[in-house]
């Protein structure tokens, strides 16, 4: 109940950040030389609100969670510390208080990671992750210092004055690190080992919420402080963004584990939502000032949703994994009838990631593909271009994401039971089902009537200079775009889908008062007394075209082992087929960068003798060289 009590007053500040005027605290002693200097924003209060959102639903799930799954102490106390740290990073309003907070949401998270270090995958992942966050706050550092340095100020009002080569160092600098959180490729390693290993609600709080912080890392310093910056810098996020929508839809869709599925979902949305900054900081640049409003808009309402419909994912997989013990939607199944509840909400959040109509990712996707659509490309080679690209990534992304969120509904939920652990499955406690219903009440919202955040989109993009000089007030019962043609009626939708579910639903019922009387016709089952989980596809078999189609970037490990009779080398007595798929990305890059790390580590615990006098040493060298750099 902590953590919810926490979620809820960031909900209540991030609100009053939003709608009230701007505040300032300063708290001079709580940090030496500089001090703590917070405040209180519209866009910073929109993610407080949205990280406060998550806390609430993560809190109440956490109470029947923690009795079922026997949840240390430490996860508990830590878990309340983590939130608030996220919180503290929206609110910072100086570049020391920024990196404090930055670095104790990152030290908490590693601690929840690794809260379940005896067994041995945990610890590979929190190494990795480790690693990751270090590196991702290496370059936040350096790049946050030298625009420091460069401004002359400490507080992000203050700076202001940066000469074009400086603010281009800190763009490249500050998006490494931003985009290592957000889980942006090729900075994303630590997402699909990391969530899979965390317990369900740390899962969810890192990928609904934590991940958010890295865009509003990219919004606030690189699109806000240092923009309006040039248009290689909107091709830039919108290469990246493109990239990381793609290469996580793909490795989703031919993942069999459940919550690593879930993670590269977490990095296609990501790449989605940095796609769309990236457009708005181009169009904006090209003067096409309306569909940089509709981008913008677009990018902020999708952070919402998949903040929604994330955690609800993660958070009905924890029911799964608490309840069968497995992840591995090979050996699931049967879960509808065994977890109706959970199913249900589960079918909620796949339908907000598919960017289907009626979820809650449909909205933020068709404003997307509206503002790449109606861009005025006109004598623009590079609109041209990028533009055509653009539409089709997003709509790639969205068929890949429906096959993948069909893959872990259909054949995780609705099949036939694999295994005796998913014919034993057993539905939630109430507190775990309450904490669920909190989200997917939020994605129902967002699927049907959006105009519930227009107010807070409104706000926050008066703050952002690619969407400034446009007011965006087009979503209300109708979707409409600001001087675009175009519009949508989400309820309207609703209420015809509805409908035709209600029409095709009273057709069956009226075939089935009709149908002769029972035992008049035989039972056909293909020769078959009945039929069997052996008789269905997996997730594996389900994938495979896919992985076929994308052989090239998955790089699948596949292995044939034949074993020949002892009369004849040429007769086989068994054949047995291995494959398994990895992350060529982690492979090429990642691997090579821990081992150089690894071996840094080596040579540095070489320097350590236990001698307290080579130490002091080490301490007045390093007072010399900061004396000499800042001389």
């Amino acid at each position: 109940m902590v953590t919810s009590g926490v979620g809820a007053s960031g909900v209540g500040l991030g609100v009053l950040g939003m709608f009230g005027p701007a505040t300032s605290v300063h708290v001079g002693w709580l940090l030496p030389l500089c001090g703590v200097q917070l405040s209180l924003d519209a866009l910073g209060g929109l993610f407080i609100a949205v990280t406060g959102g998550v806390a609430v639903a993560v809190g109440v799930y956490v109470i029947g969670y923690a009795r079922r799954e026997h949840l240390g102490v430490v996860p508990l106390v830590v878990l309340p510390l983590f939130v608030a740290a996220m919180m503290l990073v929206p609110a910072a309003a100086s570049v020391t208080t920024f990196l404090v907070a930055w670095e104790l949401m990152a030290l908490s998270s590693l601690v929840l990671v690794v809260s379940e270090h005896t067994r041995a995958q945990v610890r590979a992942a929190g190494l990795v992750y480790a690693v990751m966050t270090q590196l991702g706050f290496v370059a936040l550092l350096v790049g946050l210092l030298v625009f420091s340095a460069a401004g002359g100020a400490d507080r992000f009002a203050d700076l202001v004055g940066v000469s074009d080569g400086v603010r281009a160092a800190v763009f490249v600098l500050t998006l490494a690190g931003f985009g290592s959180k957000a889980g942006l490729v090729p900075l994303h390693a630590w997402l699909p080992r990391a969530h899979p290993e965390a317990p369900s609600p740390v899962s969810a709080l890192m990928s609904a919420a934590m991940v958010n912080l890295g865009i509003y890392g990219i919004i606030r310093v690189d699109l806000q402080l240092l923009g309006p910056g040039p248009r290689w810098w909107g091709l830039t996020l919108l290469i990246v963004g493109g990239v990381s929508a793609l290469y996580g839809v793909v490795q989703a869709s031919v993942a069999t584990d459940l919550k690593r599925l879930l993670a590269y979902s977490t990095t296609e949305n990501m790449g989605l939502i940095t796609l769309a900054l990236g457009a708005a900081t181009l169009f904006a640049g090209s003067g096409a000032h309306g569909p940089a409003t509709v981008a913008a808009a677009a990018a902020l309402l999708h952070l919402i949703a998949h903040a929604a419909f994330k955690s609800l994912g993660f958070l009905a997989a924890g029911s799964v994994l608490s309840a069968t013990g497995l992840r591995d939607l090979d050996r699931l199944g049967g879960l509808a009838r065994r977890m109706p509840v959970t199913t249900v909400l589960f079918g909620v959040a796949a339908l907000g990631a598919c960017g289907l109509p009626l979820g809650a990712g449909f909205v933020g996707e068709w404003l997307l593909l509206q503002a790449l659509i109606h861009a005025p490309p006109g004598h623009d080679t590079i609109l041209a271009l990028t533009t055509p690209l653009a539409v089709g990534t997003v709509a790639l992304a969205t068929g890949l994401g429906v096959a993948a969120m069909a893959k872990a509904f259909g054949i995780g939920f609705l099949a036939r039971a694999r295994t005796e652990q998913a014919s034993a499955a057993r539905e939630s406690p109430a507190s775990m089902l309450a904490g669920m219903t909190v989200p997917a009440a939020t994605c129902l919202v967002l699927g049907v009537a959006p105009v519930a955040v227009a107010p807070a989109l409104g706000r926050v993009l008066q703050t952002l200079p690619a969407s400034r000089p446009v007011d965006f007030a087009g979503l209300g019962a109708v979707v409409r775009l600001p001087g675009l043609p175009g519009s949508i009626a989400p309820a309207a939708l609703a209420a015809g889908v509805v409908a035709a579910a209600v029409a095709a639903a009273g057709l069956g019922r009226w075939r089935w008062w009709r149908r002769p009387a029972p035992g008049t016709l035989p039972l056909w089952a293909c020769g078959a007394d009945d039929l069997t989980a052996r008789m269905q596809y997996t997730a594996t078999s389900f994938a495979e075209p896919l992985q076929r189609v994308f052989d090239d970037v998955l790089r699948p490990d596949t292995d044939v082992e034949v074993t020949h009779t002892a009369e004849s080398r040429y007769m086989a007595d068994k054949v047995v087929y291995r494959s398994a798929i990895g992350d060529a990305i982690e492979q090429w890059l990642h691997t090579p960068v821990l081992r150089a790390v690894h071996k840094g580590a080596q040579l540095v615990r070489r320097a350590h003798t236990g001698s307290v006098h080579l130490y002091l040493a080490y301490g007045a060298l390093g007072v010399l060289i900061v004396l000499v750099v800042a001389r």
